[in-house]
């Protein structure tokens, strides 16, 4: 099986990809996206307010240490109200494999309230390619002991922040 730009996690509803996927006016076209969850910094069509494609974006590298914790639970409201508004969503980053599969993940776990374990084999049925960057592995476990919804203040938030600024000074 050949690598695809764009995967199906929930039938109609939310997708994973890659930039070139995000690019496509066909593939959003056809899958009828209605919003983006665009994670890191390169630019797509969706970024022009009258493309009619809601976008959010989460402007972060593929490092372990890169803070993508603060920002799920934004994602997941997001990708949650497109999906509650009959809307379907595509989730990317470059190539579709760490960062955006860790966003899916994390909002598999918010809905379905399951484990970072069984999110994670989740997604990587539906795209056996996704290969999930350690630090972003950690993150989905600290996104459940959370409860979904780390913040600045939180305990394990703030521990697993000293943690990483530690490691990376």
């Amino acid at each position: 099986m050949g690598w695809k730009n764009i995967s199906t996690i929930v039938e109609g509803r939310l997708f994973l990809g890659t930039l070139e996927a995000a690019k496509s006016p066909r593939v959003l076209s056809e899958r009828r996206i209605t919003h983006i969850v665009s994670v890191g910094t390169e630019p797509i069509p969706a970024d022009n307010p009258a493309s009619g494609i809601r976008q959010l974006r989460v402007p972060i590298e593929d490092v372990d240490y890169a803070d993508l914790l603060i920002h799920l639970p934004r994602v997941c409201h997001f990708i949650h109200s497109g999906i509650g508004e009959d809307g379907s969503v595509l989730v990317h980053c470059v190539q579709g494999l760490s960062r955006s599969a860790a966003v899916v993940a994390a909002y598999l776990m918010y809905a379905q309230q399951i484990s970072s374990t069984a999110a994670i084999n989740a997604v990587r049925q539906a795209r056996e390619q996704v290969w999930i960057n350690p630090g972003f592995q950690e993150q989905l476990v600290l996104f459940e002991l959370c409860k979904y919804n780390p913040h600045p203040n939180d305990g394990i938030y703030k521990k697993w922040k000293q943690k990483i600024q530690q490691h990376i000074q």
